[in-house]
């Protein structure tokens, strides 16, 4: 029975071996990313056409309802001139809505990204694939009657059921399924409104809670393809147009985000108006596939008497953005939109909330932007520029996708001379909302079913922390010549070398492979038998220059608590230490104290140096 000391001395590698290992990993990784490139512009080609499909149907389904005619030209359903009967067409919508849930699944309900995200997290991103057509289907009625949603909730949860279901068909990992969801939402959402810089944000901050290459370049890609199918199904002019807006000064930028600060307040109570009207459907004593129904007669009632808040309202947008509305349309978009939309949202039917919450957000910046120009005339504050930052802060506010909020803003209008008040405004109702609000919008829903979703990017510790940092210099291993009763005995007087796993090596350091206790103790084992005969478990070993990351999934995939540390010397695997899982985690604690407020690091006596310093240079 041996016991080796390992010491860090200078030894010659074979870096042929290492960096042919490397290359080799490198290498089926960059294959995969293509793979996976490929299936997301093939996914986001697919929501182009589907895109284009449900806008034509809701199109008609409106001119049908509303107009009696069979025409797939655009409309808007406040238009009409129906009277009393406009009060059952959104109920006779949910109605149908209702039955499609009944009938078909009722994973059809809500607005498609909370869905999402919780497949995402609880499912390994597994959406039923009858979502794919029974979602579109069912939202065209929901909007085609006068549903007070955008198009755009669900084409994204579209574009999602569509990426998850060819990643359940196809030879991919779960992690590579996540990446063709957030791929196929994300596109959808630029195959609406042309905007694929915004839907590559939205993908990151509320899909795929990662930024690497292996997810950014699909996605990206797949953003290209639907924006590219944007541009021939719809043209390619901004969604919304609007008046040049010109550069604000630094008094309209502090004003503008007093705004911004407002509308994140608002913000975070129409996110809890949301859930609380949804609690209140629930409280109703019959079944959930009637809830669409009575939402939609809500939605009826509130359109005979404000017929603007019928329908996706996607020209609302662009006549507040123009400055072109009175107040009292103003005002009956910024209450009455809101009451409508959160009510048959609250009742279960299929919908979006981009659209409304952008309608919402811009009326109430108009009139937020009314009172400060009131108040300030000279201030340089505009009803266009408030009506923007109105559209992008609610959005911010209620979902915190806050640089989604900002690009799309950008991009939608065309307006550059926007960003900067954009970020501005965006940022403080974000941050109003972070302080207030515990979960937005997107993740509350989810939230009530157990399901912990991740608010922050934060650095892989393990990635960079390489396994030479934390290997053990004095491990102990087995020889591969001693005998089982040598190795009991000597691991009996010797405990604190107990392990569920043992390191075995030649006389002279070279690794043979790895023995298990259960095998070591094992009730019939010949204890005259040699380790070398025991010995199952070969090629299971990690180089120093490796970095921890690598050593936990070799743990976890060969269910092993200890990993042989090799350096190739002469075209031998030579042992020079032994990793354990005691060792990873000691790097997390030495992250974790790292990360502890310290003591200010500049004495009292520098700061006296440093303001006679300053002085001296005041003085010259």
């Amino acid at each position: 029975m041996n016991r080796k000391d390992f010491t860090q001395k200078s030894i010659t590698i074979d870096a042929e071996v290492e960096i042919e290992n490397h290359d080799a990993e490198s290498k089926h990784s960059k294959k995969r990313i293509l793979i996976i490139t490929a299936y997301a512009i093939f996914i986001s080609a697919l929501i182009s056409v589907i895109a284009a499909f449900l806008m034509k149907f809701i199109h008609l389904i409106t001119n049908l309802c509303f107009y009696g005619v069979f025409s797939f030209s655009s409309s808007s359903p406040s238009y009409n001139h129906l009277g009393y009967w406009v009060i059952l067409i959104p109920a006779i919508g949910g109605l149908i809505v209702g039955l499609m849930i009944l009938f078909g699944s009722k994973d059809i309900r809500g607005h498609g990204i909370p869905e999402a995200m919780e497949q995402i997290l609880t499912n390994n991103s597994k959406i039923n694939p009858v979502i794919t057509y029974l979602k579109p289907i069912a939202s065209a009625f929901a909007i085609g009657s006068g549903g007070p949603f955008g198009a755009e909730g669900p084409i994204i949860a579209t574009g999602g059921a569509l990426g998850s279901t060819l990643g359940q068909i196809t030879k991919i990992s779960h992690n590579e399924r996540k990446i063709l969801l957030a791929a196929g939402s994300a596109a959808g959402m630029a195959a609406i409104f042309g905007t694929p810089i915004a839907s590559i944000f939205l993908a990151i901050e509320l899909l795929l809670f990662e930024f690497s290459p292996r997810s950014i370049i699909p996605v990206a890609l797949a953003c290209v393809v639907g924006a590219a199918g944007h541009h021939i199904f719809f043209g390619t002019r901004p969604f919304f147009e609007m008046p040049e807006l010109g550069i604000p000064g630094s008094e309209a930028l502090f004003l503008y985000c007093i705004l911004g600060l407002i509308i994140g307040v608002i913000s975070v109570g129409v996110s809890k108006f949301v859930y609380v009207t949804e609690d209140w459907f629930k409280k109703i004593p019959i079944h959930y596939m009637w809830y669409p129904a009575i939402g939609g007669l809500v939605v009826g009632l509130i359109g005979y008497y404000a017929p603007k808040t019928l329908g996706v309202g996607y020209d609302n947008i662009t006549d507040l953005l123009l400055g072109k509305l009175p107040i009292g349309i103003i005002l009956g978009l910024c209450v009455m939109k809101f009451l409508s939309w959160s009510i048959a949202l609250g009742s279960g039917t299929a919908g979006g909330t981009l659209a409304p919450l952008f309608i919402i957000g811009g009326a109430t910046g108009s009139l937020l932007g009314m009172g400060i120009m009131q108040i300030f005339p000279d201030s340089g504050v505009t009803l266009q520029m408030s009506a923007l930052l109105g559209m992008a802060a609610m959005f911010a506010g209620s979902s915190r996708a806050v640089l989604t909020s900002i690009i799309f803003a950008v991009e939608t209008t065309g307006q550059a001379n926007g960003l900067l008040p954009l970020l501005g405004a965006c940022l403080t109702a974000y941050l109003i909302s972070f302080i207030l609000m515990k979960n937005t919008i997107m993740t509350e829903k989810i939230a009530r079913r157990g399901v912990d979703v991740p608010d922050s990017f934060e650095f892989d510790v393990l990635s960079n922390q390489k396994v030479g940092q934390f290997i053990k210099s004095d491990g102990f291993v087995i020889s591969e010549d001693s005998s089982v009763k040598d190795a009991r005995l000597w691991l009996f007087s010797h405990p604190i070398y107990k392990s569920n796993f043992f390191i075995v090596t030649t006389e002279d350091g070279k690794y043979v492979g790895i023995l298990s206790s259960s095998t070591l103790y094992g009730e019939h084992l010949d204890e005259n038998n040699s380790i070398k005969e025991l010995v199952k478990r070969k090629n299971i070993y990690i180089s120093k220059y490796d970095n921890l990351r690598t050593a936990v999934k070799m743990m976890a995939t060969e269910n092993i608590d200890v990993l042989p540390v090799i350096e190739f010397k002469e075209g031998a695997k030579h042992v020079v230490g032994v990793l354990g899982y005691q060792d990873i985690i000691s790097s997390y604690k030495n992250e974790l104290e790292e990360n502890i407020a310290q003591a200010p690091t500049i004495s009292i006596k520098q700061l006296h140096v440093l303001r006679k310093g300053m002085n001296l240079w005041q003085r010259k």
